[in-house]
């Protein structure tokens, strides 16, 4: 990229602060992109989210004041950037392909899961290091990851949709047409093949076998 064209670069009174900020922001872009492509699965849709949110993260580096880390924050512009493209996108995906042919496992979901969908605390993956300390492990964003990978398409993106944008229920029913029983059943299959799936990779990179 040209410096005559490069987004990152300004000319403001105020250029040498926000150069560390843009440097800074160079540094988490590859982060970014991980995140935004697990959420949107599209490389380029993944780039052109990013580049925003590197942007408005620029223009907006004045109203940091360091209450939370530099990446929380620039992940969080992240995050409504892609809500907001979900939510515009708004593409129905069939039932057919969001449901497995399977069902038998279903009858065992209520050993696992509690009624709101959350994992009973007897069947967490007992392997798993707190969560704070999860997101900031390199490792178990690889692991992670690879696991989602190994979900349907259509069943990562609602899991995503749910667990990691935080829309409620109301809103990917509609957005996907259908009812809150599929999406409950579409989740809890999600959580359960992730569950197995991270037991078997967590600390052994590269035998994530799901």
């Amino acid at each position: 990229m040209s410096r005559a064209t490069d987004p990152l670069r300004n000319d403001t009174p105020d250029a040498a602060v926000q150069a560390i900020s843009a440097e800074a922001l160079i540094a988490l872009r590859a982060d970014m992109l991980k995140f935004a492509r697990l959420q949107v699965r599209n490389a380029e849709t993944a780039e052109d989210l990013v580049q925003e949110s590197i942007e408005a993260a620029l223009k907006q580096s004045s109203t940091f004041a360091g209450r939370s880390t530099l990446k929380t924050w620039v992940f969080a512009i992240l995050r409504n950037r892609i809500i907001d493209h979900v939510r515009q996108a708004g593409r129905t995906v069939p039932i057919s392909s969001l449901l497995e042919e399977d069902d038998s496992w279903i009858e065992r979901q209520d050993a696992l899961f509690s009624e709101k969908g959350a994992w009973r605390e007897s069947a967490r993956p007992k392997t798993w290091p707190a969560p704070e300390e999860s997101m900031e492990s390199k490792q178990f964003w690889r692991v992670f990851e690879a696991c989602l990978d190994h979900l349907p398409p259509n069943t990562g993106r609602v899991f995503m949709m749910r667990e990691f944008l935080g829309f409620d229920t109301e809103e990917i029913c509609a957005q996907l047409s259908i009812t809150s029983t599929n999406l409950h059943v579409i989740l809890h299959r999600a959580r359960h093949k992730l569950r197995g799936c991270m037991e078997m990779g967590w600390g052994r990179p590269g035998e994530t076998a799901c």
